[in-house]
This record gives structure tokens, sequence and C-alpha cells, in this order.
């Protein structure tokens, strides 16, 4: 858009009279109530920043190539369908003509009962302007919208007959309008007017479309919807080269043709879209279920969550894999990641990205960079599993990082990493909260019908989630003027997070059995007792009261923590439900994790009791634990095991030479040094109780505990180390801030401020102002001597008139206001100043000048 073109759309020379039609978008504005400008501020938020100075800048920034694309990315599908036919219709079109485009000749209810609000969105959102007989869509709009060459419409229509013959010869003109059966003209202009009468007589089209072979109007049905243009060979097909000679096709290039919009119109009759969509689609529910049963089941997937990220968390406690030099996880960690957890790798990468998200895990910052857990994740450990789960779920609505992208590709092709950059996507919060809303419409219980789910967030936000910065083009034209195949609606942005966001909601004890859950109405702030629309529930709270309430309700859902297991003669113990967090700590340590479910399974094994003596514990320490915790005796087989390796345990020392090792009992090492396994490790003996090895030590004991003993790690002083299972933890870390989709919408405060700023200033800039006595200098602000200031400022003050004057501040800045006057002493001027609708002073030396306003604005 051209800065003329703007200023046609947005300058006001003068105020427009009561009553009288808008001539601009900026005087459509200043007929608005201010509610009408909260609104608009509102719907647009980008318009704020920063608060225009008066109406005429806020029309010209509404009308930005920006501004103009976000505002329509928020369009539903109807109103975005009434702004593309407006883009097809005349500019400016009376309201019938907006509705025959949409209803067409058969006309349809449904459409003429919508139609009135989506108008009056689009003019709330100041996308269209002016009265139902002069509608006109903003231009900027109209340029993103209207067809062309290189951007085809959404609608499938083509160009105008005007348009399309711009650069057609005179003569050629003649003959089209001849063969068409037309009376010949004198000048183009006439002839391509007789042209587009023809084309949009319906009588006179259909008995010209009568004379057309089956044939010919088989090549009109390939065009008719769109894309309009096709190729064609230099010696065309009858069929074609009828059409071209009666104007039907008309040359766009030497070898492609294009279908005249009044053409296409009259064969869809009168329609601008094929399927108007004028209600939203409904969501359905694909099965029901007793409410109860839902929330047992989403309780049940809640403390899988919270065990899940215990158990990744848990698994890193020692330090987590490496960040990669581009941020991220590797893949080969990543896919051990998924080993541990026994889910898949896309799976891991959301749980990952879940702890990151909750501030549960994050990077170290050392030279060799590492994750691990937080020192927040101790704090999350010693909270309730309600709370645990309420701190995963906020975080996790709210976020913009996306794990569902882990795996594919940037723009620059290369693969997206869990935990790295350029996973953060703007309208994934939104979309979360929108899914979850939509679920809440249905009864408790019902579970949605997914694809129903899917069609109504495409046509709440079609445009939302597309990639482009702009409308969606249909497919391109190709030879022939063959159909081509549209694009995948469910592969575009907003479709794929929302079916992502019924994945993790599912995974996450939001939802059971596909159903919305109570405590994620509580989440959400909806109604518990019966469903409601987003439109029914009352204002938002903050999400962590609305956390804590969900916590609240879930909580007598999980089952209870239990402090006792029950040990068994195959060297197992059996949790039969979750642990209490000392008991839970302490076993871990003790036994290995064999199996999970509703009762974890853990295993005895020679490592793990070896694990729990390394941690400072005593055979009898293992035998009282066991025994006050079993409801079981301790079978005898176990305690064998525990006193076996117990007895074994720190018989041999080793340190660091690099390493040696050191026993009392010099047939041991004679033993070892007999082993064939034990040459790896370069031993070699310096004493008959003591062995020195080319290994480190952490080698060396991995390698004889492989051969079968229990060797124990000591001190520079021969003290026993011993191993506790303290876990390393990262610095304190925020957890990561979801990125802005777009400015912030503003609060009732901020709107009635910024719509009393731009009121006072417009009335600043359209007061009408007396004519100096004597010219005034070139430049938009008055000029006046320092003399005729003073005099003149005094002067208002003394008759508490208001002034207009110009004024520059220390930056240089130069702007004009309308002031009342009320002191004028020691070189400065104190008055009410009506632009920034407060007391102000000002130096008099920085005033450039002052003019009186005529007598019916003061």
């Amino acid at each position: 858009m051209g800065i003329g073109e703007l200023d046609r759309e947005a300058h006001v020379p003068e105020v427009t009279g009561a009553g009288a039609a808008p001539r601009t978008l900026a005087e459509a504005l200043r007929a608005r109530g201010d509610e009408g400008l909260a609104a608009l501020l509102r719907a647009r938020p980008d318009l704020l920043s920063p608060v225009p100075n008066d109406l005429t800048q806020l029309a010209t920034r509404a009308g930005t190539r920006g501004s103009v694309v976000r505002a329509l990315e928020r369009l539903d599908r109807f109103a975005l369908q009434t702004a593309e036919a407006l883009a097809v219709a005349p500019d400016p079109a009376p309201y019938p003509v907006l509705l025959a485009l949409l209803t067409g000749d058969e006309g349809d209810p449904e459409i003429e009962a919508a139609l009135p609000g989506a108008v009056a969105l689009l003019r709330e959102q100041a996308l269209v302007w002016g009265e139902d007989d002069r509608l006109r869509l903003v231009r900027t709009a109209r340029e993103l919208l209207a067809p062309s060459a290189q951007h085809p419409s959404p609608t499938g229509l083509g160009p105008t007959v005007a348009e399309a013959t711009a650069g057609m010869s005179p003569g050629r003109v003649q003959e089209i309008i001849a063969t068409a059966g037309l009376t010949a003209t004198h000048d183009p202009v006439s002839a391509v007017a007789a042209l587009t009468e023809l084309f949009t007589d319906r009588a006179r089209m259909g008995a010209l479309l009568d004379e057309a072979s089956p044939e010919t109007l088989a090549v009109l049905d390939r065009l008719v919807w769109g894309p309009p243009y096709g190729e064609v060979t230099a010696n065309p097909a009858p069929p074609v080269q009828w059409l071209r000679d009666r104007g039907l096709l008309l040359p766009v290039s030497a070898r492609t043709m294009v279908l005249p919009r009044e053409v296409a119109l009259h064969l869809r009759g009168g329609r601008a879209h094929r399927a108007p969509e004028p209600v939203a689609p409904v969501v359905e529910a694909s099965r029901d279920y007793r409410p109860q049963v839902v929330d047992s089941a989403a309780a049940g997937q809640a403390y899988a969550a919270i065990a899940t990220v215990e158990e990744l968390l848990k698994s890193w406690d020692q330090g987590g894999p490496q960040v990669l030099r581009a941020g991220g996880m590797s893949v080969r960690d990543l896919k051990r990641t998924a080993a541990a957890l026994d889910v898949s790798e896309q799976l891991a990468a959301f749980w990952v990205e879940l702890c990151f998200g909750a501030g549960l895990l994050a990077s170290d910052g050392e030279a060799d960079e590492r994750y691990a857990p937080t020192p927040a994740y101790d704090d999350w450990l010693d909270l309730p599993p309600a709370e645990r789960w309420a701190r995963l779920v906020a975080p996790w609505l709210v976020a913009t990082r996306v794990a569902g992208l882990v795996g594919g590709a940037d723009a620059k092709g290369r693969t997206l990493a869990a935990l790295g950059p350029d996973l953060d996507r703007a309208p994934a919060p939104e979309v979360r909260h929108r899914v979850l809303e939509l679920l809440a419409t249905l009864p408790p219980g019902a579970a949605a019908d997914p694809e129903t789910v899917f069609a109504r967030m495409r046509w709440e936000r079609p445009l939302r989630g597309a990639g482009q910065a702009g409308p969606p083009r249909p497919p391109q034209p190709t030879a022939d003027a063959e159909e081509t195949t549209a694009p995948d609606p469910h592969t575009d942005l907003r479709s794929r997070l929302a079916r992502w966001t019924l994945a993790e909601a599912e995974l996450l004890g939001l939802t059971g059995r596909g159903a919305l859950a109570g405590p994620a109405r509580a989440l959400l702030n909806l109604p518990l007792a019966e469903a409601a629309t987003p439109a029914d529930h009352g204002g938002r709270v903050e999400l962590s009261v609305a956390a804590g309430r969900a916590a609240t309700l879930l909580a007598p859902l999980l089952p209870e923590a239990v402090d006792h297991v029950l040990l068994q003669a195959d060297l197992t113990a059996v949790a039969p439900g979750p642990l209490r967090r000392p008991l839970a700590d302490a076993l871990a340590v003790l036994a290995d994790v064999e199996s999970k479910g509703g009762a974890t399974v853990y295993r005895f094994t020679p490592g793990s009791v070896r694990r729990a003596l390394d941690s400072g514990r005593s055979a009898s320490d293992l035998h009282d634990f066991l025994t006050a915790h079993s409801r079981t005796p301790v079978p005898q087989p176990l305690a064998y095991l525990i006193d076996d390796v117990a007895r074994k345990h720190g018989h041999l020392r080793i340190g660091a030479a690099s390493a040696y090792v050191r026993c009392d009992d010099d047939t041991v090492l004679g033993e070892i040094l007999a082993d064939r396994r034990s040459a790896a490790l370069g031993l070699r003996r310096l004493a008959p109780t003591v062995l020195a090895a080319q290994a480190d030590p952490a080698s060396l004991l991995d390698g004889l505990r492989a051969m079968g003993y229990a060797p124990a790690a000591e001190s520079a002083e021969g003290d026993v180390l011993i191993t506790r299972a303290d876990a390393y933890r990262t610095p304190a870390r925020t957890a990561p801030v979801p990125v802005p989709d777009g400015p912030p919408a503003p609060d009732a405060t901020l709107l009635g401020a910024a719509v009393k700023a731009i009121r006072a200033g417009d009335r600043a800039a359209t007061a009408v102002r007396k004519e100096p006595a004597a010219p005034a200098a070139t430049g938009g602000l008055p000029r006046t001597s320092a003399a005729e200031t003073l005099a003149t400022v005094q002067a208002a003050a003394m008759t508490g008139s208001a002034v207009w004057i110009g004024y520059v501040n220390a930056e240089g800045a130069a702007s004009q206001r309308v002031i009342a006057p009320v002191r004028v002493e020691g070189g400065f001027v104190t008055g009410y100043d009506h632009t920034a609708d407060e007391v102000r002073t000002y130096p008099l030396h920085r005033i450039t000048g002052v003019a009186e306003l005529a007598d019916d604005q003061v």
C-alpha cells in the first residue's frame, strides 16, 4: 500500500458532521463511542503499542499489513469468508450484493441469519467500515484477499473482465464482442462494459452457454471453482477456442487463460464460495461414561504421570545426558531415556519437556554441560501427590514449547531435538485451552469425537498455524486446466497442536477415556456441576489458584500411600500401592524395580544389597528395616543374601595410587592376580596385602565387582568412603518463559486510559483554529513571536479560554497541543492540557507559537 492510499483511507481533512456517512476509516472510528474503540483495541492489542496520538493515527496503524494479517488470522471461517466475498465485490459494496455473493441465487436462511454478526465483527475490528449501503473492506485486507495471478483468491475466483482485458488490444476486444453477438463500439472501455454486462445478465448468459457443446462446458466445470487459470497449447482444442472467441476465457499470457470472475459467478449460481460455513461445526460425543469412571481413569493417569516424572529425574540424579553444542539432547540419549522409561521416543520427549517446562530439569551450566534435576525438584518431591500433579499440568497448559515437534525438521532442515531451541510455538497455549474448553461443552462423562474437535478448531481459526504470512493460497494451476488435489487439512500446525493436546491431556490425567475429568474443569475455571460453554463461566482466576482447586478435587481420587511391603521367598518384594516417601527412597536403594503397575515389584540382588551397604547401612540395619516394613516374615534366602554380601563387603579396599587394592588376606589378592579377567586392570603386587593397578579407582571398582567381589572405596586416610544416595543438582534455575503470541490483551484500566488519551489527542488534532493575523510559517506548528506568545497565553489565562500551541520538548520532538492556561509566571505557563488530559507546565521558550481556537471549538 502506498502512502497516498493510506492517506486516502485514514486522513481526515475536516470533522464530519453529525449523522453524515463516514468518508474514511478515521471518520468511522471517530463516530464510534468509547465502548466501540475499547472493543477494537481489545480485539487488536497490537494497535496499542504505542498508544496512538489520535484517531487518524489509529486508523493508519489499523491499515498496516502486519496488523491486518494478525486480525485476519483471528477471524472464524465465516467472518473470513465474508471478508473474502467483500474482496471480490465492487468497492464499496451494498449489503444486498454481499449477501447475494454468500447465499447465491437460491438463498440460504442460515447465512442470512449469520451475516449481520459477521459484518458487525469485521466492523468492530476495523477491517470493514461504512454504512450498509457502502461497505468497504480495508484496502490492505482487499489486497491480501482479492484474486490476482500471483496470489489466487481463497474463493477460487479470477480477475474481472475489466482487469483481464486491461492489456488487450482494442481490436481483439472488438473481435470478442462481435463473436459474442454484441454490437461493436468505438472505444475499448464501452466494449469491456458491454461484455461485462453480458456476463452478469443471467438470461443472456444462459442463452450463450446453451450454444456450447458438452466438451466446452466440461472445460468450464474444471475451472469454475478454481484455480481459474489453465494452460493451453499453441493450437487449442475446439472447445477452448470457442470459449476464447467469446471472451469466456481471456488470455493472461501466451499459454495461460483465465476464467473471468463474472463468468465464474454465473456458473456458480452467484456464490463466491463453494461451501459457505455460517455455523460452527458441533463437537460430538463418541461414547458416554459415568463421570465417576472418567474421574477414576483420569486419576490413574495422573498418578502414572507423577511416577514417570519421578522415575525420569531419579535416573538423572547423578547427572543426565550431555547438552549438545546447538542445545538439547542427542538422539542417542533420547533413545536411552525412552528405553529406561519403557516408552516410545516421542513420549520420552514429552516427559522430558514436561519436566523442563515445570522447572524441575535444567542444564547445570558447567564446562562439560549436562542436564540434571534442579533444586525445585526436591521441593516438588516433598509435596503431596495431588499438588505435585498440579505443579506439572499448570505449566503445561501455558507452555509454548511443543514436544510433538521433536524429531521433525526446522525451516533449514535441521532435526529438532528434545530440550533444544526452536520448539516454541506461540499458538500452543491458546490451542490447549480451547481444546479442553470444547471438551467441556459436552455433558460430563462424554468422550468427544476427535475429528469433530479438529473441525471446530479449523473453523474458529482457519488461518492460524498455516505457516503463511497471509491468507491460504489454493493449489497452483496445472496444464490443461486439470483439477488439483487440495492440501490435507490435518497437516497445519493448529490441527497438529489440537491432536497433541488430546493425547497429552490423557497422559496427564486431565481427561479419562477421552472425556474431560472434574479436576481439569477446575483447572480451567469451568463449572463442575454441569457442562457449560466457555461463555457461560465467570471471569478468569489466577492459574495457581485454579491449579490448587484442581489438586483438591484430585486428592481423594489418588490411591493412598502405604508404609509396608510384602516380602516373598523368590527375593522380591511387592508394594501393594504407592509407598510413602522415606520407605520408597530406602527401598529404591536396597532393591531394583522389576515391574510397575497397580502393585510395584522390587527384586533384591547382590548388586542392590551392595548399593545399600555402600550408602552406609550395615547388615543389621537392613534386617531391621525389612522387619519393620514387611507384613510378611523376612524370607531366609533374602536374609542369607544380605549376610553373604555384607560378609564380603569392604574386605577389599581400593584407593588412589593411580589405584591400589589392599586386603588383609593375601590369598584373596593371589586369586585376583591369577584370574584372567583382571588382566585389563594392569594389576601387580606391591606387598603381600597390596596390589597396584594402572586403572583409575572407579574402573577398578567396577572391574572387581564384575568379577564377583565386593570391594569398598577408601579415602586417603584409609577410611571407607560411603556413597550415599545424595543427588547432583543444578544451580537454582527458573522455568522457561512462554513466548508471547503477540502483545498481551489489555486490561480494563489500560483500555480506559488509552481511549481517553486517543480522544484527547483527536480533539487537539481536529480542533478548528482561527486564522492568524499574519501568515504562519510553513509547517504544522503555529509560529508567533515570543511577545505574541506571552500576550496570547496571558489573555487566555485571564479569560479561561483554550489555545492551540506548538511545543518542542528537550529531545527536540515537536507536537501540537490544546491547553487552557491558568497561570503564567517565571517564564512558564501552567494549564490543563486537553491532549494529555492532565495539568502540565511548559517553558515559554519551547513554545513555537500559539493560536486561538475558533469560537465553536472553545
